[in-house]
């Protein structure tokens, strides 16, 4: 996730949001841009890796294209497509290597790193795959260390 975030950053992630749409019987649905935990959907014992910090791309029946360094998401409001990127402040800064064409499927994210270049970023584009709504964590809510990079989101 880095320049967003980095490895050590300390972080409040807000569980309330995934608690009270799980009261209701619903399923958590973050938003858009929105940084979010969730359980890595391939973790195993001795795996340091348990919770993912990624950035949420597409939801559920949208259509993902990764071409010339950026993606370009497909649905029936946007059937030209948009970039997702765009209402994120400059986040990310770089240009997104890879490629991608994929539907997102029912009760699934397609989630990306915010260090987009080669491999550096584990997320739906190259290798990590579409994250359940059941291992949504929550989404971030602030940065509280280091002391110099205290930022909410």
């Amino acid at each position: 996730m880095e320049k967003t975030l980095y490895t050590g950053d300390r972080l409040i992630v807000d569980r309330l949001p995934v608690t009270w749409a799980q009261i209701q019987n619903k399923q958590y649905m973050p938003e858009r841009g929105q940084i979010i935990v969730f359980k890595n959907p391939q973790y195993t014992v001795g795996n340091p890796d348990e919770y993912i910090v990624k950035r949420v791309i597409a939801f559920p029946g949208e259509h993902v294209v990764l071409k010339g360094g950026h993606y370009t998401v497909y649905n029936s409001q946007h059937p030209k497509g948009f970039n997702p990127d765009d209402a994120n402040h400059g986040e990310p800064g770089s240009p997104t290597s890879g490629s991608v064409d994929t539907i997102v499927q029912d009760g699934t994210l397609f989630v990306s790193g915010d260090h987009r270049q080669g491999n550096y970023s584990f997320d739906s584009r190259n290798g990590l795959g579409l994250i359940p709504f059941y291992d949504v964590v929550g989404p971030v809510s602030m940065r509280i260390f280091p002391f110099t990079g205290v930022r909410t989101f």
